[in-house]
């Protein structure tokens, strides 16, 4: 998805970004690419013409800065401001950005897209996911030891410069990099321009 002169821009714009960030797209540059990805997932059909983005959040691990994600599901969307409603829970603030979760009807619409600015091998803590986990819609901590035991998960090494799409609602999970290389990431979602119940995009 990135040229190797865009890389080049990519790093040395990330040479100044915190090591985890969920608020990328207040950065200019950052909107700009997240238009040029758009426009890659409508050309490839995975979403439609009318989608935008709705936050990018960087994520970068090495051997210094470290850590490990157990398997779970993405379940929380940026919003503007706070709607009580009773099919809207599990209220959070994050980097001084308003999160909710909206019914599973909403988590299946969005898609996500890792960008990944390194090569991410298996030593360099890559995603493994449970295949066709998302088709089951919101799972508790029961369904999820199921999928886990119904199907093995699977490895999603990446390459520099390409990207890996998904759905929130898939099961994923990361282990700590073992490896001494940088595995940088920009974890873009993307969304239909409209949310029920009053709510709107941060």
């Amino acid at each position: 998805m990135l040229t190797p002169a865009h890389l080049q821009a990519l790093d040395a714009a990330l040479g100044a970004a915190p090591e985890n960030s969920r608020r990328m797209l207040q950065l200019g540059w950052c909107r700009e690419l997240a238009e040029e990805v758009r426009m890659q997932l409508i050309a490839s059909g995975l979403i439609s013409a009318d989608y935008v983005a709705v936050q990018c959040t960087y994520f970068e691990k090495s051997r210094g800065h470290n850590w490990l994600v157990a398997l779970h599901q993405d379940l929380s969307i940026p919003v503007k401001m706070r709607i009580e409603h009773a099919s809207l829970s599990g209220w959070s603030e994050k980097d001084g950005a308003l999160f909710v979760q909206p019914p599973v009807a909403v988590l299946e619409q969005l898609l996500a897209l890792r960008l990944h600015i390194d090569t991410c091998g298996p030593e360099d803590g890559a995603l493994k996911v449970i295949p066709g986990s998302h088709l089951n819609g919101r799972l508790d901590e029961n369904d999820k030891a199921r999928a886990k035991a119904g199907a093995e998960a699977v490895l999603c090494p990446v390459a520099q410069g390409a990207g890996m799409a998904m759905r929130p609602l898939l099961l994923h999970a990361s282990s700590k990099a073992t490896g001494s290389s940088r595995r940088r990431v920009l974890h873009f979602l993307f969304g239909p321009p409209a949310l029920p119940f009053g709510l709107e995009w941060a």
